[in-house]
């Protein structure tokens, strides 16, 4: 990711439902080094900030809905939530949810592509989103698996203006000049109840260690280390409540 800091149009926070909020603390906590805080206030609903020193870079909630997946879901920020969700609309997405005021933070909706994949979006007023991207226990990447890319591609420049670096097997998202994100075809090697989805990846000093210590946590390795010709060494991992996620080697450029 060329973003170390939250832009209009670019990701600017990842957040996990999961079914076991102690468990995913304690998992993450381990992993990433992570500080989680929950919200004292009722209305959080127990919805926890992880922070990096002291640094805001992800948040673990519980889920609020029983049809809600057990998942991590990815932000992007707006100027203006009303109007971009209505151009979600208009160019063939989905609003689930809002927009709503999440106390004095921001303005907040949940909607999802042609495709079917869910996306946030965030209109910041009191919270901008991460306080650090790109760095080591920190979100720095994000990827969209979907079924139909030329689709996927016409609906998110046109919602959020996004540049697209062509490429035969990974185009690559951007504001402006700032590659944030890429895009990948689900074919017939992903089982067909696996939805398109967007997968946010967290930067490690180590992607090896990081793999083994998932792995020791009770977690899962669904594709183990590899280094990707000029791209950094990366894996995917699973973690114990089955929630998805990348990490990739913070010191290597995308």
């Amino acid at each position: 990711m060329k973003l170390d800091a939250p832009v209009t149009g670019g990701p600017c926070w990842a957040e996990l439902g999961t079914s076991d909020l102690e468990a995913a603390r304690r998992f993450y906590t381990r992993l990433f080094g992570w500080r989680p805080e929950t919200d004292p206030r009722q209305e959080a609903g127990g919805y926890c900030v992880a922070h990096l020193g002291d640094e805001p870079v992800a948040a673990l909630a519980p889920l609020y809905q029983e049809t809600q997946p057990v998942a991590w879901n990815v932000s992007f920020a707006v100027a203006d939530a009303d109007a971009t969700a209505r151009l979600v609309q208009e160019a063939g997405g989905k609003v689930l949810l809002g927009p709503m005021d999440v106390f004095d933070l921001g303005r907040f909706v949940v909607a999802f592509d042609p495709g079917g994949a869910a996306f946030q979006l965030w209109q910041a007023r009191e919270f901008t989103g991460a306080g650090v991207l790109n760095a080591p226990g920190a979100l720095g990447w994000v990827e969209l698996l979907t079924r139909d890319p030329a689709r996927a591609e016409r609906f998110y420049t046109t919602v959020f203006g996004w540049s697209v670096r062509p490429s035969e097997h990974y185009p690559q998202f951007g504001v402006g000049d700032a590659d944030f994100g890429g895009m990948i075809t689900m074919d017939d090697k992903f089982p067909h109840e696996v939805p398109p989805h967007w997968l946010p990846y967290f930067a490690v000093e180590d992607v090896d260690d990081a793999a083994a210590t998932a792995t020791a946590a009770h977690g899962t390795v669904l594709m183990e280390p590899t280094s990707v010709p000029e791209s950094p060494r990366i894996a995917v991992l699973r973690d114990p409540q089955g929630a998805m996620f990348g990490v990739y080697r913070a010191a290597d450029e995308r």
